[in-house]
């Protein structure tokens, strides 16, 4: 047997009886799919995209909160900033004027210190000058007794006792003197 090719008859770009109803049949199938198939098939679909697309709004809506929140956490943190920085402030106006207070309190109590030992000077100088004039009234008698005893006449020793009473005045000051010390 001997291989004959086989060649087309007709030519191809005239339609033939087969592909007519060929392409009848693709457009029911293509019409039942589209009317009955199709719709089924995009209910589904729909809801898809819906869900995706309540998701991506939902997830730009939390973008949105999410840099709300963000920008909310840094103005509360600048503010609990600002607020740690006048309660530091506030604190060191406290400690100065604590310190201020107490150096006051310190000047007053020294002040009052020095009053009170210039009182007790002054009160001491008082007995002191008491003390030396009922002494230099006891000496004063006491020289004029020798005075008398010696006679007038007699100018270097009444020289001698005037000078000898003078230094004994002198001595008992600086007896007095050294006790004050």
């Amino acid at each position: 047997m001997a291989h004959h090719p086989v060649l087309a008859s007709g030519n191809f770009l005239v339609p033939n009886a087969t592909f007519i109803a060929e392409f009848i049949a693709f457009l029911l199938i293509l019409g039942i799919i589209a009317r009955y198939i199709l719709p089924r098939i995009q209910g589904p679909l729909r809801e898809r995209q819906a869900i995706i697309a309540k998701q991506i709004e939902d997830s730009e809506e939390a973008k949105r909160k999410l840099a709300e929140a963000e920008q909310a956490f840094k103005s509360a943190l600048t503010e609990a900033r600002e607020e740690a920085a006048q309660i530091r402030e506030h604190a060191r106006a406290e400690a100065q004027r604590t310190v201020e207070e107490l150096r006051a309190q310190a000047v007053e109590e020294s002040a009052r210190i020095v009053a009170r030992g210039e009182e007790q000077l002054a009160t001491q100088r008082g007995a002191i000058v008491r003390e030396l004039r009922a002494e230099i009234g006891s000496l004063a008698v006491e020289l004029s007794e020798k005075i008398v005893e010696q006679r007038l006449g007699d100018d270097a020793r009444v020289s001698a006792t005037v000078d000898a009473f003078i230094a004994g005045l002198e001595a008992h000051d600086n007896a007095q003197a050294g006790k004050q010390s």
